[in-house]
């Protein structure tokens, strides 16, 4: 297939691919920090890299060695990565750390009142600033290895 032609198709592929690739590390450093594989990461939000800042990432850079990094598209994607990564390290990772909290209200109402069902809340959400910036820069290495194999091989 010609992707010099077809120039949004590659942006697609290489920001999902490293969204996915993140995903996949999630699992592999897991399994090195802990000695436990748990597939499961895959299909989970926050830990190590974010695949969020990752695909955001790839996808801004990706745009600037095709469009150019004087471009308004650029402009535009980088303020859309510069959101998520935001949302990921700040606002997801305060929900995180609230859903904490609460689940521990809830442990100590159930041990008083055992009659008092609730499940716990998910708390593993955001991302610390180190596992965004260690996503945005996986990204932006995906951008540009994408975009060297597919445009500039």
């Amino acid at each position: 297939m010609d992707f010099n032609n077809n120039h949004s198709l590659v942006i697609l592929i290489i920001s999902i691919s490293a969204s996915f690739l993140a995903q996949f590390f999630k699992i592999f450093i897991n399994f090195i920090r802990f000695k436990k594989l748990d597939i499961g990461l895959f299909f989970r939000t926050g830990g190590m890299p974010s695949s969020h800042s990752s695909m955001a990432s790839a996808m801004a850079c990706t745009i600037g060695l095709i469009e150019g990094f004087k471009s308004s598209i650029f402009a535009l994607s980088v303020c859309f990565a510069l959101i998520v990564m935001y949302d990921a390290s700040g606002v997801r990772r305060a929900v995180g750390i609230q859903a904490g909290i609460l689940n521990q209200m809830i442990h100590e109402m159930s041990e008083e009142n055992p009659q008092f069902p609730i499940k716990r809340i998910k708390e593993f959400i955001g991302h610390t600033p180190f596992e965004v910036i260690v996503g945005s820069l996986f990204g932006t290495f995906m951008g540009y290895l994408g975009y060297y194999c597919f445009i500039k091989h």
